[in-house]
Parts: structure tokens; C-alpha cells; sequence
């Protein structure tokens, strides 16, 4: 993802995830948080586990349950500028479930088979999801949905009381309950109405808290009216769900909650040709290159396997496009952005063709910081109807109809699942096996996340390296301590000499522990990287002319940003040359050898500190309150 930080956007039922990259970039996933379903008031004092669930169960209808077979419920959805419904279908034997929403511009659907979870993206493609937590999060769903916690062995959970809870003068029993192939979440029970009023449950790097109330008698049990959902981002982002339909019917058959079959028509090339090319410029470690959108430009899209199509919104009103909505944008950093929606005719890459789309708008852009005029970028919906090839070195891209696809010189096949609309791969690191997500769209060679590297002390069996900013995006600075790493796998495949960034934020797409790293363009570019999303297969071949900058790393130690008179200090390296020479951040370099900053592009500025040799001098012309100062900085490595 380009510069924009692994971003997050949250839609519930459907939790959109604008992510993954360096810091940079967005994604699309999605999640659907605890339906709550029944309660009512009773007088049973409860202690134990059992005793909880039993007044529990008892307060919500009771035996009434037992001849319920398939519930079918919908709500009225509001929240983040956007006004829809959610309708949904649960088995209440076993935890299978469907959904499907219409929230604004958006619509898509998830569901899970009692396997396998599955999500239909807004753009129309269905794709089974085993990456990451999904799984996990959609057996928990359908155990909360089918009220498994009431069968004699708690449905196989691991259940525990927790310390009770008080919140505005109401008291609760909690309750920390891990279903079998789940993960662990918190269920808040008043201990006066034994009504489950809270499900408090850690999604990736965020806990989602679903407060449930205003219950009503549907069928002689109780559903919840009212379920208020927050991430934490604020009270802005709160999304409510409102009651509107319930019913009880027979039990269906499997294939209700299968994932759908569906025929994607909506993408083609030109004169019936099998691919088409266009040049690709590599900035950044980003792969940048021109799009049409509704006919007009061409635009200069970044291109991004974990992120979307999307445009900013300087786009969006130069297209005329209608955006609606304002959800919650984040990523590798720690900020939070507005996210709107609109409808997009087309897309064209080449002579592909994507038709009848919703884009995410945001300004995913952090002024300053990338050196080109970005209007939008190329993600997941593209890549999941095209094969898609990216050369590096040779500076192009190709899209592919799949079934012209023939694999055979494509390289070393390494295969990939989903988690959300994002690849991840099996591998490792140093010996250690490892979950990474693939993206193109991240400046960085490889990001270890926080948890993994806390979890096998990585910092302490690399103590050659540096904290420091190593990306910036949208949601600000990306923060990590930057090492070098021996070796990696991906799949099969042996990398050598890797610069690996250790997440150490505490928030942001690198602080969840669902994967254990990001694998983005640092590591990519060494080789012609082909995608073929229908088979899940990442092919990597070594190109003919090798990418001269790999494994490199900053040897300045600082942080640039453009500004008019020439390049900000963002943040200066403890310990580093820049500090040394005595540069500070705030800093303006106004020149740089002797030339103009403005006259040099960052990206090109950022290369040369990064690739000239150490013990090379660059003389900085340097401003701050009003003094200014010839500065030298003798460059070396730093990891």
C-alpha cells in the first residue's frame, strides 16, 4: 500500500480494514462483530460459569429455545455518515451463520459453514477467508449466535469467570469464553437481569466492544433491540444497529451457508486480448502507474496488494463522484482519518477494464512525504479479477485474464490464503515460523509485528540496530527498531540479508497479533512477482537484472518531509550521523551540496542517503529560528 498506513476503515456488521503496508496503504476486510440474541429479567443469583449461563438461558426464554431450529433477524443499521440494514441467518444448532448489508453505497456479505468463513466483498467477489484471525473470529460468532455457551460442556469452550464489573451503576458477571477454535472474548452479564449486555472481544489490533439492551419478546424469547458497537476510536464512530425483524423456521440445508458461487462479469481488455502492459515507475519501494477513472485522466495510482481501489477526495471532486459516509481510516500509525464511499463507472488500466465499483475515498496522502501527486490507487479488486505481474527491475506490470494464464515460467509457487483481502503466506524468519501478509504497497523489505517480536525477544538477539521512523503514512509515523535480519522463507523460498523492522507501537496495524509479519516491495522487487488470486498462488521468479538497492537501509539517520523551502526534519535517529552532525528535528534543509532541497525530489533525496557508500559527506544548508548553518553528515550504516 502506498503511502498511506496500513489503514483501517470499520463498518459494522461489515468492518472495512483500508490496511496494510509499511505504513502506507489500505486494504479491505471484513468482520462482523457479536449479534446478541435473548434475555429478560429473573431474580437466580449466579456464581459459577454454569450458574450464569443457566439464569442466563433461563431469563432468555428458556425451553422456549430448545425447538428453534434457524433464526433470521434484521436490523436497521446507522453510524459513520451512513444509514442501511443487516440481515442475517443463524443456525442455532451448530454456529453457522450468514450475513449480507447494505450500508449506504456499500453492500457485501460474510458468512461461515461451520469450516470455512467466507466474505463477499462490496465489489461483488466472494473469497474464502483462512488468514490471520478470520477463522477464529467467525467460530466465535456462531458460537455467541447458537448460544453454545448453554449446552452441558459449554459446546467445548474453555469458560472462566472473570472479576465482576461495574459500569454507571450497573453490576455485572464476566465471563472470559474461548470456543473451541476461537479465540478468547469477554461476555458481560447484569447480574440483576442476567441479560448478556456486553461482548468485549480483541480483532486484530482493535477491541470491539457490542453493548446490547432494549430487548423484546419475539416467538416467547428475547433478542436484542439495540446493539451499539465501538472500537475505541471515539464517540463518532459508534454504529448502531436497531431491531427491526426476527422469525424462526426449519433447519436448512448446508449449502445456506456455503460460500456463494458467483460469476464476476464486470471486468474485461480491449479488443478481446488476453493482457495488457503498462510502464510502472518504482518510488519509494512503491509501484506507481496510470489509471482512467469514469473515462477521465489518466491519474497516478499507486498499486497496492493490501489495499482497495480508491481515489482521494481532490479526485473524487474533480470526478463529480457523490461520497457518502464518514468511517474510521488508520494504520501503521497511530492517527485516525474520515473515510467516505462513492460510486465509480469504471476503472481502466491499459486496456483492462473494471466496471461499476464503490471506492473508498480518504486522503490517504500525508502531505510531504512521497514526492508525487498521487490521486488514487489500484488494490484488491483489481488483483482478485486479473492475474497480475509486476517487474520490478523492468519497469512494468502486466494484467492477465486468468484463464490465459499458464504458470509454467512464472517462477517458484508460493502458496497464499486471505486474510481479509490481504495474501499471507506461510514462512519464516530466522528459523522461526511465521504468518507474513503481502504487500506491495510497503516501502519496507520485512515488519515483524510487535507480539511476534516481543514473543521470541528478537530485539535482544539483535542488538545491532536503532529505533526509528521507517515509515509515514496517513495515521502519521510508523515507528519500529530496525535490524538486520540473517534469512527468511517464504513458502519454499530462502531470502537472505533482510532489513526487519521490529513493530514497537502499541497502536496500528503492527501492534494485533493475527500475523507475524508484512512482507512488502523491499523484499518484492528482487523478484518478477506474479499474483493469481483465483488459485492463490504467488509466483516469484529472479529477474535477469537484479534491483541494485536491496537490503539497504537509511544512513543519515533522519526523517525528511517536503515542505516549500525544501525538506522538514521529521525525526532524528539517537545516536545516528544526523544527530552527531548536530541536525535537530524541526530542522529545514534548504540545500543540499550546494543545490536547492525544493530542486530534489524527496524520493531521489531518500535514495541517495540510503545508497551512497558510508563515509560519504553531504553538506546540508540548514535553517531553524531564524539562523541558519552549513552542516556535514558523514553517512554510514546504522544496522
Amino acid at each position: 500500500m502506498a503511502c498511506i498506513p496500513k489503514t483501517h476503515i470499520d463498518l459494522l456488521p461489515a468492518a472495512f480494514h483500508l490496511s496494510r503496508t509499511d505504513s502506507e496503504g489500505p486494504l479491505l476486510k471484513f468482520f462482523v462483530p457479536a449479534v446478541a440474541l435473548v434475555f429478560s429479567a429473573s431474580t437466580v443469583i449466579a456464581a459459577t460459569p454454569a450458574e450464569i449461563l443457566a439464569a442466563n438461558k433461563a431469563a432468555s426464554g428458556g425451553s422456549a429455545w430448545e425447538n428453534k431450529l434457524t433464526m433470521k433477524v434484521e436490523y436497521d443499521y446507522s453510524g459513520q455518515g451512513l444509514t442501511g440494514w443487516t440481515h442475517s441467518t443463524d443456525d442455532l444448532k451448530t454456529g453457522r451463520w450468514t450475513d449480507e448489508f447494505k450500508l449506504g453505497p456499500v453492500t457485501g456479505g460474510n458468512g461461515f459453514d461451520g469450516k470455512s468463513a467466507w466474505e463477499r466483498d462490496p465489489s461483488g467477489t466472494v473469497t474464502a477467508e483462512e488468514g490471520g484471525e478470520q477463522r477464529e473470529l467467525a467460530v466465535n460468532e456462531g458460537y455467541r449466535r447458537a448460544n453454545l455457551w448453554w449446552q452441558p460442556d459449554f459446546g467445548g469452550a474453555s469458560i472462566a469467570a472473570a472479576p465482576a464489573a461495574s459500569d454507571n451503576g450497573a453490576s455485572y458477571d464476566v465471563l472470559t469464553v474461548t470456543p473451541k477454535d476461537g479465540k478468547s472474548f469477554a461476555a458481560w452479564f447484569d447480574n440483576k437481569s442476567h441479560l448478556l449486555s456486553r461482548v468485549v472481544e480483541k480483532q486484530a489490533a482493535l477491541t470491539i466492544t457490542t453493548t446490547l439492551s432494549d430487548y423484546r419478546a419475539v416467538d416467547g424469547v428475547q433478542i436484542a433491540g439495540k446493539l451499539a458497537i465501538d472500537d475505541g476510536r471515539g464517540a463518532k464512530y459508534i454504529q448502531t444497529l436497531t431491531f427491526t425483524k426476527a422469525g424462526f423456521g426449519p433447519a436448512l440445508d448446508s449449502s445456506a451457508y456455503a460460500k456463494p458461487k458467483v460469476n464476476v462479469a464486470d471486468f474485461s481488455i480491449a479488443g478481446g486480448a488476453k493482457e495488457t502492459t503498462v510502464p510502472i515507475r518504482i518510488l519509494n519501494n512503491h509501484i506507481y502507474g496510470y489509471a482512467k477513472v469514469n473515462g477521465k485522466g489518466p491519474y497516478l495510482f499507486i498499486f497496492d496488494t493490501g489495499g482497495a481501489n480508491l481515489v482521494t477526495p481532490s479526485t473524487a471532486k474533480a470526478l463529480g463522484l457523490t461520497v457518502e459516509g464518514k468511517a474510521p481510516g488508520g494504520g501503521a500509525g497511530e492517527g485516525t482519518v474520515d473515510v467516505g464511499f462513492a460510486k465509480v463507472g469504471s476503472v481502466q488500466v491499459g486496456r483492462a477494464t473494471i466496471k461499476n465499483q464503490v471506492f473508498p475515498v480518504l486522503d490517504f496522502i500525508a502531505p510531504g512525504v512521497e514526492g508525487v501527486d498521487e490521486t488514487g490507487m489500484i488494490g484488491f479488486e483489481t488483483f482478485r479479477r486479473f492475474v497480475t505481474r509486476i517487474d520490478y527491475a523492468g519497469g512494468k506490470l502486466t494484467l492477465m485474464k486468468p484463464e490465459a494464464f499458464n504458470p509454467k515460467s512464472a517462477g517458484t509457487p508460493v502458496p497464499f490464503v486471505f486474510n481479509g483481502s490481504i495474501p499471507e503466506v506461510q514462512g519464516s524468519f530466522e528459523g522461526l515460523p511465521a504468518k507474513y501478509d503481502i504487500d506491495t504497497g510497503s516501502r519496507a523489505e520485512l515488519t515483524l509485528t510487535k507480539p511476534f517480536a516481543e514473543k521470541n525477544d528478537l530485539r535482544t538477539k539483535h542488538p545491532r540496530g536503532v529505533d526509528a521512523v521507517e515509515g509515514w503514512g496517513v495515521g502519521g509515523p510508523s515507528r519500529a527498531y530496525v535490524t538486520r535480519g540473517a534469512s527468511m522463507t517464504l513458502g519454499i523460498l530462502k531470502i537472505d540479508n533482510i532489513v526487519t523492522s521490529l513493530a514497537t507501537q502499541t497502536k496500528g496495524a503492527f501492534a494485533g497479533g493475527e500475523y507475524d509479519g508484512n512482507v512488502g516491495s523491499g523484499i518484492l522487487k528482487r523478484f518478477i512477482v506474479t499474483f493469481d488470486y483465483d488459485h492463490q498462488i504467488m509466483y516469484l521468479k529472479p529477474p535477469s537484472k537484479a534491483v541494485a538497492d536491496s537490503g539497504t537501509f537509511d544512513r543519515s539517520g533522519m526523517w525528511i518531509n517536503e515542505v516549500p523551502e525544501g525538506f522538514k526534519i521529521a525525526d532524528v535517529t539517537a545516536t545516528g550521523p544526523a544527530e552527531a552532525a548536530g541536525l535537530k528535528t524541526g530542522d529545514i534543509i534548504a540545500a543540499v551540496d550546494g543545490k536547492p532541497a525544493k530542486s530534489i525530489p524527496i524520493y531521489e533525496m531518500r535514495r541517495r542517503l540510503r545508497n551512497q557508500v558510508p563515509g560519504t559527506v553531504v553538506q546540508f544548508n540548514v535553517s531553524s529560528g531564524g539562523a541558519t548553518r552549513q552542516i556535514k553528515v558523514t553517512l554510514r550504516d546504522l544496522i
